[in-house]
């Protein structure tokens, strides 16, 4: 139930964000630019759970970390979360880098939940399809 949740968090955030921007959407551009869509869509999820879920967080279980909470947030998901939107704020502007947060939460929340980053990973495939699907074009 918490897993299907989070996956009808996004089309939900998706439909906010349409009615906030009104961007022109063209669902046809992965198919005239497939890297620029399947980098950010498949690749860079799968890569990014498995450094900072798989890796990071795995390996502050193993710490003091380990014995903090905050509600259903582990200590190794919050330090996780931040240095995972850390690191999107070194790449991308502030107000991209805000809507990492909760999203990278979430994704956390499911690694601890399942002790494993498939679920993570699958989420943040979803996310970020969906997302650079509707409201990001190659340059």
């Amino acid at each position: 139930m918490q897993f299907g949740a989070a996956l009808l968090a996004a089309p939900l955030v998706w439909a906010g964000l349409f009615v906030l921007t009104r961007p022109a959407i063209d669902v046809r551009w992965p198919i005239s630019a497939p890297v620029a869509f399947l980098m950010p869509a498949l690749v860079y999820p799968v890569l990014e759970e498995i450094a900072f879920r798989g890796a990071a967080q795995g390996l502050l279980w193993k710490t003091r970390l380990a014995a903090v909470a905050f509600g259903p947030l582990s200590g190794p998901n919050l330090l996780t979360s931040a240095a995972f939107t850390g690191l999107h704020l070194l790449l991308r502007p502030a107000w991209f880098t805000l809507g990492v947060i909760v999203p990278s939460l979430i994704f956390g929340y499911f690694r601890d939940r399942y002790r494993g980053i498939v679920p993570a990973m699958l989420l943040h495939i979803f996310y970020n399809a969906g997302f650079f699907l509707l409201f990001m074009r190659p340059e």
